[in-house]
């Protein structure tokens, strides 16, 4: 059955015909408008079907997509009731639902999400390097404390069929690592670098496009699911990629939020699709940002999903390894992080000599690592160039190469482990 949208904008006689010319419409919901349609009631009258009318016309939608077995909402609307923003807001919920939403010249379409037979938990994230796999890496450690995660992860790097990597059993050195770049294949993949953090078993798999709401155009998750079901673990963890979710169905989401990210990105398009899913929003390098900007950020987050825990959070790095007394060459995927990781090392006992947030841009990189000189090890994030580039280069001038790790710290107070066990325990209760 068929949802229309429409307005006052419109004749009713001539919203009746456009109605009549669809076909299997169920109902209707009024956005606004009265140039053209007198009374209500008359409206009422003449469409020939049930009409949901509210204040809030969001409202009016959600009410009619519950109380109606709804596959497709059409838009019949016209500006100036509705503009860009309004569409899509319309489209998230939509989205939300799982249900079509299309217009003249458009159309959002939802994924079919696959149900795991088992508990699981998705991690996804509102932009690419909010610090998703940051986030992936930590909930899977923390629930090791209580359970028996398995972690699935979908990358632009993937592997074609899902891979098992043992994090417990596997010795994720830079030489192994580097073994498995010779191969061909992307061993910078988030599933190495969950497995060599978390020590957890990950499944790799490979999906190719990323759509506006989150869904990804190709992609092997469903085979990775179903090994992951097969496994003796009680509880799955799901991974996104960038802005791309995994395509399932979790019993609980927790949604990552760069503090740095434009706000409109966040609360409008697609952004309330992916917070509106969240049990517990996270938002990253809170540090990195003023006051008013924070507070606004919040204040979107909590107007578009009030239920939800809110987490704020900075990164501390965190080495896979000894540096103390060691002069290193720090690398990382971003500029903003340096000084901080910096500093954290330096606290450790490591000496930084240089410092690059050009891993993610080969040409640049490789010309820094032919001038590096006098220095004891690499200090590199498992990303983009940190092993076809990085190690590479690192373990033929006979340097230790160092992995970085990236650990999410609570600014606010609260404790975001505690948070993801209680989300945990209640998924796995049912």
């Amino acid at each position: 059955m068929r949802v229309v949208l429409i307005d006052g904008e419109h004749y009713p006689p001539v919203t009746r015909w456009a109605i009549e010319k669809l076909g299997n419409v169920c109902c209707a919901v009024f956005l606004g408008g009265e140039e053209k349609i007198g009374a209500m009631e008359t409206l009422k009258g003449e469409l020939g079907v049930k009409l949901y009318r509210s204040s809030n016309p969001l409202e009016a939608l959600r009410r009619a997509l519950s109380e109606n077995d709804v596959s497709e909402v059409v838009d019949l609307s016209d500006e100036p009731v509705v503009d860009y923003e309004a569409r899509f807001r319309i489209a998230s919920l939509c989205m939300l639902r799982g249900v079509t939403y299309r217009g003249a010249d458009f159309e959002f379409r939802p994924k079919k999400l696959l149900k795991p037979s088992k508990p699981s938990i998705a991690v996804i994230g509102t932009g690419k390097r909010v610090g998703k796999t940051a986030l992936g890496s930590f909930v899977a450690k923390a629930l090791k404390e209580r359970f028996h995660p398995v972690v699935v992860t979908m990358g632009r790097g993937g592997p074609e069929r899902p891979e098992i990597v043992d994090g417990k059993r596997l010795s994720l050195t830079p030489e192994f690592l580097l073994e498995i770049t010779l191969k061909g294949e992307h061993a910078a993949s988030d599933h190495y670098e969950d497995a060599l953090v978390a020590g957890v078993t990950t499944i790799g798999c490979r999906r190719c496009g990323g759509g506006m709401a989150g869904f990804p155009f190709f992609d092997v998750v469903s085979e990775g699911m179903k090994l992951a079901e097969s496994l003796p673990h009680d509880i799955i963890v799901f991974e996104g990629s960038g802005a791309t979710m995994p395509p399932v169905k979790a019993d609980g989401y927790i949604t990552v939020v760069g503090a740095t990210q434009r706000l409109e990105h966040v609360g409008n398009y697609f952004g309330p699709f992916r917070l509106a899913l969240a049990d517990i929003v996270v938002v990253t390098m809170a540090d990195a940002v003023g006051e008013e900007k924070l507070k606004k950020l919040v204040g979107t987050i909590r107007r578009i999903n009030p239920s939800a825990e809110v987490h704020l959070t900075a990164f501390e790095p965190r080495p896979v390894g000894e540096v103390q007394g060691k002069r290193v060459a720090l690398f990382m995927t971003s500029d903003r992080a340096l000084e901080k990781a910096g500093e954290r090392l330096e606290g450790l006992g490591a000496e930084v000599v240089f410092s690059s947030g050009n891993l993610a841009k080969r040409s640049v990189l490789k010309r820094e690592l032919k001038n590096l000189k006098d220095i004891d090890a690499v200090l590199v994030e498992l990303k983009a160039a940190a092993v076809d580039t990085v190690t590479f280069w690192a373990l033929e001038e006979g340097l230790e190469v160092i992995y970085l790790a990236n650990e999410p710290v609570n600014t606010d107070g609260k404790d975001l482990r505690e948070s993801v066990l209680a989300l945990a325990e209640r998924v796995v209760e049912g």
